[in-house]
């Protein structure tokens, strides 16, 4: 790219990030411009005067160096697990964030020379079986064995996958991508309530990734699979029926309960595999759903959370062991995760 394309796309990801439309950002800038020379400036046009670059570095809340620094990533094959209500704006501030604090972490793996590319399997899913399938398939690969998984996020880092985290509304689970065609990325919405469902979300982003779909399987049939996928990387069927039995026309509080808190799985997603797996009939989890709802106390029980939080704090150790080798100053790592740097040296240790 050019400096002014490089210029262009970085201006309108910073604006998107901030969630303004042309007319703020004008709004916020001193000493303003119109709103035709945002826009002529987000289609490479023009690249403005110093005193507008730093009217709009002030007004974004970036450095200057963040509009001339050449844009290297690229996100593809980005799959959103979100419900209707997600604005198109909330949707294109997610895309942008993550591209930023991607863009950020590749750096700092650069530089403390932690690079790593570990290709992901890919398989062929058309059904149940053959998710299910892929997901044990995939527990061998990584040699989890018959226990729970203690750390997903753990896990993915460790095989090569990017975490990212940002503040986002109830709405959003997730977001998976490929990154300049080679580098897998999976986005969180922090869920300091939430870390079964944060689990699972995790692992069903991560079945968007390793999963390969006929054109003709619909996409709420691709949905499921993914969570057939990632329930069955949590909690894998044999297990659930040596302790459950092959089949039972009702289920044991106390039991689901024991599961729940042994495999970080939810409540929800145990009876969700109990029918699917055949262990209880359809009508039994029909009447466990309708109950439920219907019963306060009961649904306030039954989505209890027993699960530790689970967060990636790899980007803080790559910007530590930067600064800890000297290969960047204090300020640098302050700038890079959008921290103060009190705050950086609280979190160092420094």
């Amino acid at each position: 790219m050019s400096i002014l394309t490089d210029f262009a796309t970085r201006l309108k990801s910073a604006r998107l990030m901030k969630g303004w439309s042309m007319d703020e950002l004008c709004e916020n800038m001193d000493p303003p411009v119109s709103k035709m020379t945002i826009s002529r400036y987000e289609k490479g046009e023009i690249m403005p005067s110093s005193t507008h670059l730093i009217a709009l570095a002030n007004a974004l809340g970036k450095s200057y160096d963040y509009f001339v620094h050449p844009v290297s990533i690229r996100l593809e094959k980005v799959y959103f697990r979100k419900k209707k209500n997600v604005s198109a704006k909330e949707t294109k501030r997610i895309e942008q964030e993550t591209a930023d604090r991607l863009e950020i972490y590749i750096e700092l793996e650069k530089i403390c020379g932690d690079c790593s590319c570990q290709k992901l399997p890919i398989y062929e899913v058309a059904s149940f079986h053959d998710a299910m399938d892929a997901a044990r398939d995939l527990r061998e690969k990584w040699k989890i064995g018959k226990n729970g998984i203690s750390n997903v996020i753990a896990l993915l880092e460790m095989r090569g996958v990017k975490i990212i985290e940002i503040d986002a509304p109830d709405s959003f689970d997730g977001l998976s991508a490929m990154v300049n065609g080679c580098i897998p990325v999976i986005v969180l919405a922090y869920q300091r309530k939430f870390s079964e469902r944060k689990r699972l979300t995790a692992l069903h982003e991560l079945g968007h990734l390793i999963l390969k779909f006929n054109d003709l399987i619909p996409e709420k049939k691709q949905e499921s699979l993914c969570n057939s996928f990632a329930s069955e990387m949590l909690l894998p069927e044999e297990e659930l029926k040596e302790m459950m039995g092959e089949k039972r026309n009702d289920y044991i509080f106390c039991d689901v309960k024991s599961m729940q808190k042994r495999y970080g799985i939810s409540f929800d997603a145990i009876m969700y595999k109990m029918k699917e797996c055949g262990i209880i009939p359809e009508k039994r989890y029909t009447g466990y759903r309708i109950y439920k709802n219907k019963n306060s106390d009961y649904k306030a029980n039954v989505e209890m959370n027993y699960w530790q939080e689970e967060c990636s704090d790899k980007l803080l150790r790559l910007a530590g062991k930067a600064y800890g080798n000297g290969l960047i100053t204090l300020s640098k790592a302050a700038s890079m995760l959008n921290k103060e740097i009190l705050e950086i040296q609280r979190e160092l240790a420094i």
